[in-house]
């Protein structure tokens, strides 16, 4: 029998997660048996398994030894980069992701932003990964390895879970600058998006078909010399490659967008190895009062001195 006491990051988690997470290899079969059987217990209890765990919970599991994953021996990889912190309170952070770093970890086995962030908690205490905790501090939204900008990232699992139906519902509103091909059509503007695996693209449509998904992206111009415009592009629907994608498909191509844009144009500004686009400015809208995070709600969050502009008088 192992035991394990919910810490706050785990308010209202549903015991069946936990349960998943604190073990390893454990059939969904086994697991459900075992509630049936009341091997599965919360402070000397049967529970079910949608019961929502509460801060200062007993789980008491009475499973065999092999359904415990064991420590892992295999050393940690040196992580080099230093975390950049906007914004920051007791259940969020919102993070500076640099060009070429990743969001989260891949078979490279590169430096990641959730890992630098889940280190500066360890080392602030706000994370103790200690008793086999299922909740991980986590990064809620992605950026491309080559787009760089703000990340929301959750401290707790209530602001995890609040932090993902914010991003869904659209309460917060995201909004970035780029450095395009000549001038594009301003204003609040309709396509439709669809993704293509085999060609791991998207393609973007001026009329609806089956399989296209309505996209809305908002263009404005703020300056323009050297052939280029210097645009705040704000996402009203957040799809895979949305922007890239949709400035390409109205013929201005992000400059230096090796999937995206124009390989003759890109030659004539070889210091952009990359596609010029950050995401700036993060504005939080609408969110309900029963949200852990509805004080957010009226509150701007924006990167200091993002280097776009300053590249863009460069041109």
């Amino acid at each position: 029998m192992k035991e394990f006491t919910a810490s706050a990051n785990e308010e209202g988690v549903r015991l069946s997660r936990f349960v998943e997470k604190v073990t390893a290899e454990l059939p969904r079969s086994v697991l459900y048996k075992s509630f049936r059987n009341k091997r599965i217990k919360v402070n000397g209890k049967k529970q079910d398994p949608d019961y929502r765990l509460a801060t200062g919970d007993l789980v008491q599991l009475y499973l065999n030894d092999e359904f415990f994953a064991a420590p892992s021996a295999a050393p940690l990889k040196k992580k080099t980069g230093k975390l950049q912190i906007v914004y920051e309170d007791a259940a969020i952070a919102v993070l500076y992701k640099p060009v070429h770093m990743l969001c989260h970890s891949d078979r490279t086995g590169d430096t990641n932003l959730v890992d630098l962030f889940v280190d500066h908690l360890k080392e602030t205490g706000e994370y103790i990964p200690a008793g086999g905790s299922p909740f991980r501090p986590a990064i809620c939204n992605r950026l491309d390895r080559g787009t760089e900008g703000l990340v929301l990232a959750a401290k707790t699992y209530p602001a995890l879970r609040d932090a993902t139906a914010i991003i869904r519902e659209s309460w917060l509103h995201k909004q970035y600058l780029c450095i395009v091909k000549g001038r594009p059509t301003e204003g609040r503007l309709t396509a439709y998006w669809q993704h293509d695996e085999g060609k791991k693209k998207v393609f973007i449509y001026r009329k609806p078909a089956e399989k296209r998904k309505e996209i809305i992206t908002g263009v404005e111009v703020l300056e323009e010399r050297a052939g280029c415009s210097l645009c705040r592009v704000t996402l009203y629907t957040g799809r895979t490659h949305q922007i890239r994608a949709h400035l390409a498909f109205l013929g201005c191509p992000l400059l230096g967008d090796k999937k995206y844009g124009d390989v003759n144009f890109n030659a004539l500004y070889p210091a952009f190895t990359d596609q010029a686009l950050c995401a700036h400015r993060l504005s939080f809208e609408g969110i309900p009062r029963e949200s852990t995070l509805a004080y957010l709600n009226g509150q701007t969050i924006e990167l200091p001195s993002p280097s776009l502009p300053v590249k863009f008088k460069q041109l």
